[in-house]
C-alpha cells in the first residue's frame, strides 16, 4: 500500500465523530481515501450523517501529526495490517457493517481458512466449563478450525491453551495496542500463541486497555467467526454481548448448559431458553450444524441451467449454489455480491418457488 494512502487510513481512524460506519460511507462515497480530505464541503454535506461536527473534524489538520506517529511505528516494527478494501481482509469480517476499516496482527495468521469458532465465557471460568472448553475443542481438532478468543481471563485464555495444545491456529483479539499485553499475566503464553496464530487488534500501539476498548473489541470476536460459542457466563456479562453481536450478524450461536443453580451458567442457560443460541452438548453437533463432513462433496453436482423464471439476482445464486453445493448465507453473500439482508429475501422466494432448501447451520442448496 502507497504510504500517502496508509497515512489518509490513519488519519481517518483518528478523525473525532467519524467511526467505521462513516467511515465506509465516506469512502464509497468520494471513491478513495485520500480524495477525503481534498472533497468540497457542498458535496460532503450530501453524503448521508454527514454533518457540520464531521465537516470540522475533516478539516482539523491535528490528526496528522499524530498519523505520521502511528505510520512511523508501522514501518520500523514492520507490523502487518489489513485495509478492509484489499483482497488479504478477512471476507466475513468484510461483511460486518461496523468492522474495522484498518486493523493490525502479528504472528502468522491464515485468513483463508473458512472454519472459524470464537470462543467467549467468563473470566471466572469453573472446573466444568474448563473441561468442557477442552473437550470441544479437542473433538474439533481433526476439521483444522481456527480458535479465536480475546486473551482474557477465564474462558479466553483456555480456549488459547487448549488451541495450541491441539496443534490449531489460535488468534488473540486484542483491546489494546501492541506496545503492551493485558492482562500482564498472559505475558507467558504470548510466545506460544505467536507460533500458533497470532494477534490482531483496531488500536494504535499506545493505546490503553480502556473499558470501552472491550466492548469494540467483542465485535471482531464475532465478525471474524462462523460460529460463536459460549462456554460459561453469568446472567450478565461481556461474552452475552458478543453472542448478541454474532446474531445481529446472522452468525451461529452455540451455548454450553449448565445447572440452573449454577451462577456461571444462567447466561448460557438464558440464551437457548431465549432461542439465541444452539445447545452446545458436543462438538459433533457443530459439524452437523455447519455439514463439515460434507464439505468434501462441493462441487460434485452437475450445473443445470437455471428456470426461466427467476429474476437476475435469483440466477446469480442458482447457478453459484449448483457450482458450489451447499454454502454458507454469509459465503453466498459474498460470491454473489449481495447484500445479507437482501439476500435472505432472495433466498425465502427461492424457497417458496422450491428452487431452494435451507439447511441447519444457514446452510442452503439448490
Amino acid at each position: 500500500m502507497r504510504e500517502e494512502r496508509l497515512l489518509a487510513i490513519l488519519r481517518l481512524q483518528k478523525t473525532k465523530s467519524v467511526g467505521d460506519i462513516l467511515a465506509k460511507k465516506l469512502i464509497a462515497a468520494v471513491g478513495d481515501v485520500e480524495q477525503i480530505f481534498r472533497e468540497s464541503i457542498q458535496n460532503l454535506i450530501k453524503i448521508d450523517g454527514v454533518g457540520s461536527a464531521v465537516i470540522k473534524a475533516l478539516q482539523d489538520n491535528s490528526a496528522i501529526k499524530i498519523a505520521e506517529k502511528e505510520l512511523a511505528y508501522l514501518q520500523n516494527q514492520k507490523i502487518n495490517y489489513s485495509y478492509f478494501l484489499d483482497d488479504d481482509y478477512p471476507y466475513l469480517l468484510k461483511h460486518c457493517v461496523d468492522g474495522p476499516i484498518l486493523f493490525f496482527h502479528e504472528g502468522s495468521i491464515d485468513f483463508t481458512n473458512d472454519r472459524i469458532i470464537s470462543i467467549v465465557g467468563t473470566r471466572n471460568i469453573t472446573s466444568y466449563g474448563r473441561e468442557r472448553c477442552q473437550e470441544i475443542i479437542s473433538d474439533l481438532t481433526p476439521y483444522n478450525p481456527v480458535i479465536i478468543s480475546g486473551f482474557a481471563y477465564g474462558v479466553d485464555i483456555e480456549s488459547h491453551k487448549s488451541a495450541i495444545k491441539n496443534n490449531l491456529q489460535t488468534i488473540g483479539v486484542l483491546a489494546h495496542g501492541f506496545e503492551q499485553i493485558y492482562p500482564k499475566s498472559h505475558k507467558k503464553y504470548v510466545h506460544e500463541v505467536m507460533k500458533n496464530g497470532g494477534f490482531i487488534t483496531e488500536f494504535w500501539h499506545n493505546e490503553n486497555p480502556l473499558r470501552e476498548n472491550f466492548l469494540k473489541r467483542n465485535r471482531i470476536v464475532a465478525g471474524l467467526a462462523n460460529v460463536t460459542i459460549v462456554v460459561e457466563s453469568a446472567e450478565k456479562g461481556g461474552s452475552l454481548v458478543t453472542a448478541d453481536i454474532a446474531n445481529s450478524y446472522s452468525r451461529d450461536v452455540f451455548a454450553i448448559p449448565g445447572k440452573t443453580t449454577d451462577v456461571f451458567s444462567k447466561g448460557c442457560n438464558n440464551l437457548i431458553r431465549d432461542n439465541k443460541a444452539h445447545l452446545l452438548d458436543s462438538a459433533e453437533t457443530i459439524v452437523k450444524m455447519l455439514n463439515w463432513d460434507s464439505s468434501s462433496e462441493k462441487g460434485k453436482s452437475i450445473a443445470k441451467r437455471p428456470p426461466i423464471d427467476l429474476n437476475e439476482n435469483e440466477q446469480k445464486v442458482y447457478i453459484y449454489l449448483q457450482e458450489n453445493g451447499k454454502q454458507l448465507l454469509d459465503v453466498i453473500s459474498l460470491a454473489c455480491s449481495i447484500p445479507i439482508h437482501e439476500l435472505s429475501s432472495i433466498l425465502l422466494q427461492m424457497e417458496l418457488k422450491g428452487i431452494v432448501k435451507p439447511l441447519p447451520g444457514k446452510l442452503f442448496e439448490v
